[in-house]
């Protein structure tokens, strides 16, 4: 019988990989929670509607990218692609508005997006979110923005593009609407890929993000769209370049960012990077006024950014989320000490020290070769004559010295071994016990 593997675009994650995510998402926590934002956990399963109404009917995501089935009663769900509409629903459903004026939420978790695998894109992928919903001002467009690049630096991150523009509202973006159609209708739509030119008749604005060399190179001349925002998205967007300014941060001026989702409107950004090859985005977002009432809610603004986990991991590499090194791994070499062992394992983590117990008995080479792929600093040693003696043998295994102590000094050992540690955390130390 063959074995069982992951479906296509689907991976399962490891250490040293998995502790890469557990430091995004503890800087995530960290550095959001300092600015007010709560965490919000959300299902994974959505009514399909949700996606439709909120993303977009024409957009790639909700036309072929969506892993979406019927249940048993014939109704249409779908996997999340997405945090945003999921984070309105439950402001809404959940009466938020009602409790306070603007509400901060950062959400954690796996998205879903049925399109090829590829280096930092995959099928399941996972992403960070945060969405503060009620503030208009331009400062919380900026805010946002230098939270976003406060955590990007908390995970270590540099030689990173901050790209932003304005997008107008649902006022003045049909004017500049028309001028686009009418400078695309001048175009031969040959010199168009295959979903350009179905968006020709649909979506317009969205050739503009199209990543494709033929597409950007045929509509290098298009008029941009800064120059028909109306004076009041004109005058929030100043704001927030002022702003940004005033604070020492670098950003870029894109007038061809408009972003993937129909729901953005006026300050939209992106964060790029040199270093992943094609797939330059770690980071974007943007304001979407009008899309918690479109979704039922009352009308009150928004403003969010998504960061792919899986991008932003290639950036950190394996180095950035090193876990905290083990304090102890214990070796058993004779059968009749597992009890024993349980119990001194308990002993040592009591006093606030990690590490793995091997209840397996074997020879010393082997248990010791076992310590040093453990990572562990000291291999805490149980064999026939320790047990004779009631002692138990503790080697340093970065200085391959060893001394043997009585079983009931252990936990005497281990809080000595515990306050140092403490206390070289304290100091941001990161050496030997």
């Amino acid at each position: 019988m063959n074995a069982l593997q992951t479906v296509k675009g689907f991976a399962d994650i490891f250490a040293p990989q998995s502790d890469v995510y557990t430091f995004m998402e503890n800087t995530a926590r960290r550095v959001f929670g300092a600015h007010g934002y709560s965490e919000l956990r959300l299902p994974i399963l959505e009514y399909t509607e949700l996606f439709q109404r909120g993303i977009g009917a024409d957009t790639d995501i909700v036309r072929k990218e969506m892993f979406t089935f019927a249940d048993r009663k014939g109704r249409s769900l779908t996997l999340r692609p997405e945090a945003t509409a999921g984070v309105v629903r439950a402001y809404t459903e959940n009466g938020c508005r009602s409790r306070e004026r603007v509400s901060r939420f950062f959400t954690l978790g796996p998205m879903f997006r049925y399109e090829r695998p590829q280096l930092g894109r995959m099928r399941q992928f996972h992403q960070i979110n945060c969405e503060c919903l009620g503030a208009d001002e331009p400062h919380a467009d900026a805010e946002i923005l230098l939270m976003l690049m406060s955590f990007l630096s908390g995970l270590g991150l540099a030689d990173l593009t901050l790209k932003i523009n304005t997008l107008g509202c649902r006022v003045c973006r049909p004017a500049y609407r028309e001028a686009l159609n009418a400078f695309l209708r001048g175009l031969d739509p040959e010199r168009l890929c295959f979903d350009c030119r179905r968006r020709l008749g649909t979506n317009s604005l969205r050739i503009l993000d199209c990543k494709e060399d033929s597409c950007r190179e045929a509509t290098r001349g298009a008029p941009e769209l800064r120059g028909y925002v109306c004076p009041d998205c004109a005058a929030h967007f100043d704001s927030v370049l002022a702003a940004l300014e005033r604070e020492g941060a670098g950003w870029e001026l894109d007038p061809r960012l408009v972003r993937g989702l129909d729901y953005y409107m006026r300050t939209t950004f992106e964060v790029v990077s040199a270093g992943i090859g094609a797939q330059s985005s770690v980071a974007g977002g943007g304001r979407y006024d009008g899309l918690v009432r479109d979704l039922g809610g009352p009308d009150v603004p928004g403003i969010g950014f998504a960061c792919g986990m899986e991008r932003l991991a290639l950036l950190i590499g394996e180095s950035g989320g090193e876990a905290e090194r083990p304090d102890f791994y214990f070796a058993l070499l004779d059968g009749k000490g597992a009890d024993l062992a349980l119990s001194a394992a308990r002993i040592l983590r009591g006093q606030g020290l990690a590490g793995a117990a091997d209840f397996s008995p074997g020879g010393l080479k082997g248990k010791l070769r076992l310590a040093v792929r453990n990572g562990a600093q000291f291999c805490m040693i149980l064999g026939e004559d320790e047990l004779a003696r009631e002692e138990i043998v503790i080697k340093n295994m970065d200085e391959g010295s060893q001394v043997s102590i009585p079983l009931s000094s252990l936990a005497d050992w281990a809080e000595i071994r515990a306050e140092t540690k403490r206390e070289r955390g304290r100091k941001g130390g990161c050496g030997n016990l």
